[in-house]
């Protein structure tokens, strides 16, 4: 932690060699955290397995389902064990991260590894409509925290890494090194410096070669585009990113809603609120298996021919309640994949409408595409993550077009609905529910943090001497065409010079909004 005048200039010393210090421990970031969301990966598909076999042992022997609820009961039991012993393994773990980097909790590291790499994984073998990737998240992000402490980096630095390790987490979780980028940039971190983008590219890149040595070459998702969609056929683009933006935006009520009415269990603690999903996994995976775990059998399912409309409908609202039921009870896991099994399926649905009306049957799987990323750029509110996400897990770049288009539709759709996105609503909710956190060891302490300066802002084309910039704060580098300037009074700033600024760490974030006002459009 840096403190007073003297760590002061020290900070202004250190921040030269960040940049190279940055893309080391970016790698070592990525190869730590690539190897334990992997062993996490194959932990999970492996407890998912184990859910299916007992499923399908207690199908044949029905006298034994009375003992596989038992058996459920006691699983949700030890689950809210971990839950009570570190609270901030609950849900996916991105909202944590994001208020971690913040500065607005302080998670401790060893805890949360140890904690949700094992709740998640009791979770999957209970048979959660839960995903790997939330989590993977949550895990890059603690090993990024743990390699600053072990390390005695500043605040500054630690977020870096904790930023650099989520990529990590999402590249190994699904193969997708440029999304991991994206969505640690755009959603965790939220501003795309320099110093940030060479820690975050050489974590997720380096994850992204350890997880596909283990993986292999092959797509994520199973579906094959056999052919570009027409530009005549459009139309079925917009109709379904006005169905996605609306069905998200509803996934998004019913999942804070969902989370509301567990509040008034007043017979479970918050802890043992995993117990309800369990139960109910065990009732609905007895008749309905597909719609169970994190989504890989719908996968397969999806590539099967002659699915019907009327079943694909069903497995919607059956997936749907699963997904925000285990979500919502607080289990350790997340809404990425399920949320993207959703999108499938809605995809499956309009297709097959758009089948009737005349578009020709080869261009099926392509809906599932776009409604994916449609369904996503609902939720998340983070479209260019969605569609890179989407090309990735998809292997072709034949949708990036009609991916583009239906993922800003569904976006728009659910801006004009007033959905907020998912992650924001749990921020706010974490944050809510968050005894008062002290902030006395960083009433001394400095942090350095970069903006560029936006089109149209209201520092673009100003000198500095007339800015309005927050106290505490002090702009110490002006960044243009690669050369810095030593920032004075009469310096005038243009669009796209990277400006460093100094600030008070106790009063990081009032200091960061009223700066965003400041640099950005």
């Amino acid at each position: 932690m840096i403190k007073n005048q003297s760590d002061t200039a020290n900070i202004l010393r250190e921040r030269s060699k960040l940049n190279k210090r940055l893309a080391y421990e970016g790698l070592l970031v990525g190869i730590v955290s690539g190897a334990v969301c992997i062993v996490y990966r194959l932990v999970l598909s492996n407890a998912e397995s184990i859910y299916f076999t007992i499923r399908d042992f207690v199908a044949h022997n029905v006298s034994c389902w009375p003992l596989w609820i038992i058996g459920l009961i006691v699983l949700g039991l030890i689950i809210s064990i971990f839950l009570k012993w570190e609270p901030m393994i609950g849900g996916s773990g991105i909202p944590q991260l994001e208020a971690e980097v913040q500065g607005r909790i302080d998670e401790c590291w060893w805890r949360v590894l140890l904690a949700k790499f094992c709740a998640g994984a009791l979770a999957l073998v209970g048979g959660l409509s839960l995903g790997r990737e939330g989590p993977s998240i949550q895990l890059g992000g603690m090993i990024g925290k743990a390699l600053a402490k072990k390390g005695k980096r500043v605040k500054t630095e630690e977020r870096y890494l904790m930023t650099a390790g989520a990529a990590a987490g999402l590249s190994a979780a699904f193969n997708a090194p440029l999304a991991g980028i994206m969505f640690a940039l755009e959603e965790v971190h939220k501003n795309f410096s320099t110093s940030a983008l060479v820690s975050v590219m050489i974590a997720s890149i380096t994850a992204d070669f350890l997880s596909r040595n283990i993986f292999g070459l092959s797509p994520t998702l199973a579906f094959s585009i056999k052919e570009t969609f027409p530009l005549k056929n459009y139309i079925w683009v917009i109709i379904l990113g006005i169905v996605a933006g609306v069905l998200g935006a509803f996934y998004n009520k019913v999942t804070m809603g969902t989370i509301k009415l567990y509040k008034k269990t007043p017979f479970l603690k918050k802890h043992q609120r995993v117990i309800i999903p369990l139960v109910l996994s065990g009732i609905l995976g007895f008749y309905c298996p597909l719609v169970m775990g994190g989504g890989h059998k719908l996968v397969e399912y999806l590539n099967e021919p002659n699915l019907v409309l009327s079943t694909l409908v069903l497995l919607f609202i059956l997936k749907l309640l699963i997904s925000c039921v285990s979500f919502g009870s607080g289990a350790a896991g997340g809404i990425f994949f399920p949320l993207l099994i959703l999108g499938s399926l809605i995809g499956a649905s309009v297709g097959k409408i758009a089948i009737m009306c005349g578009v020709p049957s080869e261009y099926f799987m392509n809906f599932i595409i776009m409604a994916m990323a449609a369904y996503f750029s609902a939720i998340v509110r983070a479209p260019i993550t969605g569609i890179v996400l989407i090309a990735e897990m998809s292997g072709t770049l034949k949708m990036l077009l009609p991916i583009s288009l239906v993922s800003f539709v569904s976006y728009y759709v659910a801006n004009l609905l007033h959905s907020e996105p998912i992650y924001e609503s749990l921020l706010t909710n974490l944050l809510n529910n968050q005894p008062y956190h002290s902030m006395d060891e960083y009433a001394d302490s400095k942090e350095l943090i970069g903006y560029t300066v936006g089109f149209g802002s209201n520092a673009c084309d100003h000198y500095i001497k007339d800015l309005q910039l927050p106290r505490r704060s002090l702009i110490v580098s002006v960044i243009r065409g690669g050369e810095e300037i030593i920032p004075k009074g009469d310096t005038k700033l243009i669009s796209g010079d990277r400006i460093i600024v100094l600030v008070d760490a106790f009063h990081l974030d009032e200091t960061k909004l009223m700066l965003e006002s400041v640099f950005t459009s």
